[in-house]
């Protein structure tokens, strides 16, 4: 898939999970049940055990997922993630040698800043999205308002903070999309053998999502 065409489904589905898990099998179970929920979309972050693994095994197995590769922190964790079917790359923070090489691959790469400054030297970097975190410790949907204000132009995914009751205000707020992390990704719900609570969860997150763009359109 070309960059403008994963971009423009990761602002369609509106969320980026954040998976982590402690193995391979629980990763892919997580995925299948988030999956199941309609969120084709997922971030495989490197601190998974084996995640080079879970990302080329659905890859192989689930092409109907849009892959990233999350927590990466240097250009060959990018590079290698990319050859393994990783279709954007995302991190915590801001590397500008990361950027580069996604740019070589044309592969979508939104790295991690904070502060105004950071976010701004980031989309001069290159960014395709800014992921700001954590957006949580920063106040919430109410700092996402505060840095759109200024910087409308550059798109912004908030991370960390995002739940259920703060989806649609970060929404409002100008988020490009969601990163949701433990609220929706749940290893606990995997292993106590639970795992439609968390497609429940992904289909209460895409309510939101719809329920937001039909009132843009409005």
């Amino acid at each position: 898939m070309e960059k403008t065409a994963v971009l423009r489904e990761l602002r369609e589905i509106g969320l980026v999970p954040v998976l982590r898990a402690d193995s391979v099998d629980q990763a892919l179970a997580l995925a299948d049940a988030i999956a199941a929920g309609g969120v084709t979309v997922l971030e495989v972050t490197m601190t998974v055990p084996g995640a080079i693994e879970v990302m080329r095994r659905l890859a192989e197995q689930r092409p109907e997922i849009l892959i990233g590769a999350g927590t990466v922190l240097d250009a060959e964790t990018a590079r290698m993630c990319i050859l393994e079917g990783a279709q954007f790359v995302v991190s915590p923070a801001l590397n500008v040698a990361t950027i580069e090489m996604c740019h070589r691959y044309s592969v979508a790469v939104l790295p991690g800043a904070l502060t105004p400054t950071e976010i701004v030297t980031a989309w001069q970097a290159g960014a395709d999205v800014v992921k700001v975190f954590p957006a949580g410790a920063m106040g919430g949907p109410k700092y996402l308002t505060s840095l759109k204000g200024p910087l409308p132009h550059i798109e912004m995914i908030p991370t960390g903070g995002v739940m259920l009751g703060t989806a649609a205000e970060f929404l409002e707020a100008g988020a490009f999309a969601l990163g949701v992390g433990s609220d929706l990704v749940s290893a606990k719900m995997i292993a106590d053998g639970r795992p439609e609570v968390i497609t429940e969860i992904a289909r209460k997150y895409l309510e939101i999502v719809r329920a937001f763009r039909l009132k843009q359109k409005a």
